[in-house]
């Protein structure tokens, strides 16, 4: 009888120990699956493998990047709001898959401020007012008076509906009341070679895409959406100095994961990102592109995302963009 009880409390140590030995279990022990939700190419695509790299050497395991472009990133962002809520599966959140898609689709498959938790922001972008050599506006009044005495004729890219260029590209619209046709793409890559090529005659594209075809000639930068001219690009006005006010505006990106991730694992990835962020060489890949690293707290990034929900819903609503 002594050697039951004994054998009995031996088996029930033994159950009450494994729940303690998986609460202890190491995170990360797995690749972390990285979802890049736009087109291979892009800044967004440059600095998220710079970040990955130094994730993989912190951390000691493969930060996979996966490219799931579409729909101004809503598609990637739909599977991150999807995906099992453990740390292992991240999405790089941005302003259109984040607050633009919000107000240009008649439903998104996500509702940014409840299917996410934040980890930090990640980088500030630049935009720039950019059109093919081939127009005959080397300013920007130029470029408004040329749409304004032939409405509908110039039309302008972006990497997606909701996205940050179709958002800057409506605020134009909305700022000078000019009549320019938007034409989505799948990403601000393929968008840029078709300024370049002319079959698209303008854009506010992010920085990074533009200034090598700025620089090369390819593109005529005719302002910048900042409130300070780019250091690249001295010679080139803001938009207020071209005399289109209330435009101020960046591209940002932030990092997330499924809401219901353990805020044990979401502290270990933002403490990984952070210091990531402040290496002199990611730092440098990130300038490299025309960035500027961004890292923040988790509540306010949330409430950076609140903010901009507002701020383009007003922007859809004025410049009556209808949901597609």
């Amino acid at each position: 009888m002594h050697r039951r009880q004994l054998a009995g409390l031996g088996l029930l140590a033994a159950g009450l120990g494994r729940p303690a030995l998986a609460q202890a279990e190491p995170f990360p022990n797995r690749p972390i699956r990285w979802v890049l939700p736009y087109a291979p190419g892009g800044p967004a695509d440059a600095f998220s493998r710079a970040i990955g790299r130094s994730i993989t050497e912190r951390l000691k395991q493969p930060v996979v990047v996966d490219s799931r472009g579409g729909a101004g990133g809503v598609l990637g962002m739909e599977i991150v709001a999807k995906a099992p809520a453990d740390g292992y599966t991240l999405g790089v959140g941005g302003t259109g898959s984040l607050a633009g898609a919000l107000s240009l689709m008649v439903q998104t498959p996500y509702e940014p401020l409840k299917d996410f938790a934040a980890i930090t922001m990640l980088t500030l972008v630049p935009e720039i007012l950019a059109v093919n050599p081939k127009v005959p506006a080397r300013t920007v009044a130029e470029l408004v008076a040329l749409a304004r005495s032939s409405p509908g004729t110039l039309s302008y890219g972006s990497g997606g509906n909701g996205t940050g260029p179709h958002l800057a590209g409506e605020l134009l619209r909305l700022r000078t009341g000019i009549d320019i046709v938007h034409v989505p793409y799948r990403g601000a890559a393929p968008a840029t070679t078709d300024l370049v090529s002319g079959q698209i005659q303008m854009m506010i594209g992010e920085g990074p895409a533009m200034l090598p075809f700025i620089q090369s000639g390819e593109l005529r930068a005719l302002a910048v959406t900042t409130g300070r001219r780019m250091p690249a690009l001295p010679e080139v006005p803001t938009l207020a100095e071209a005399g289109v006010p209330d435009m101020e505006l960046e591209n940002w990106y932030c990092l997330l994961a499924p809401a219901a991730t353990p805020p044990d694992r979401l502290a270990i990835l933002r403490r990984t990102v952070v210091e990531v962020l402040g290496e002199p060489e990611v730092k440098q890949i990130i300038a490299s592109q025309g960035a500027t690293a961004a890292p923040g707290t988790p509540e306010a990034l949330m409430d950076h995302i609140r903010r901009e929900i507002a701020r383009w819903a007003e922007v859809s609503r004025a410049a009556n963009t209808r949901p597609s």
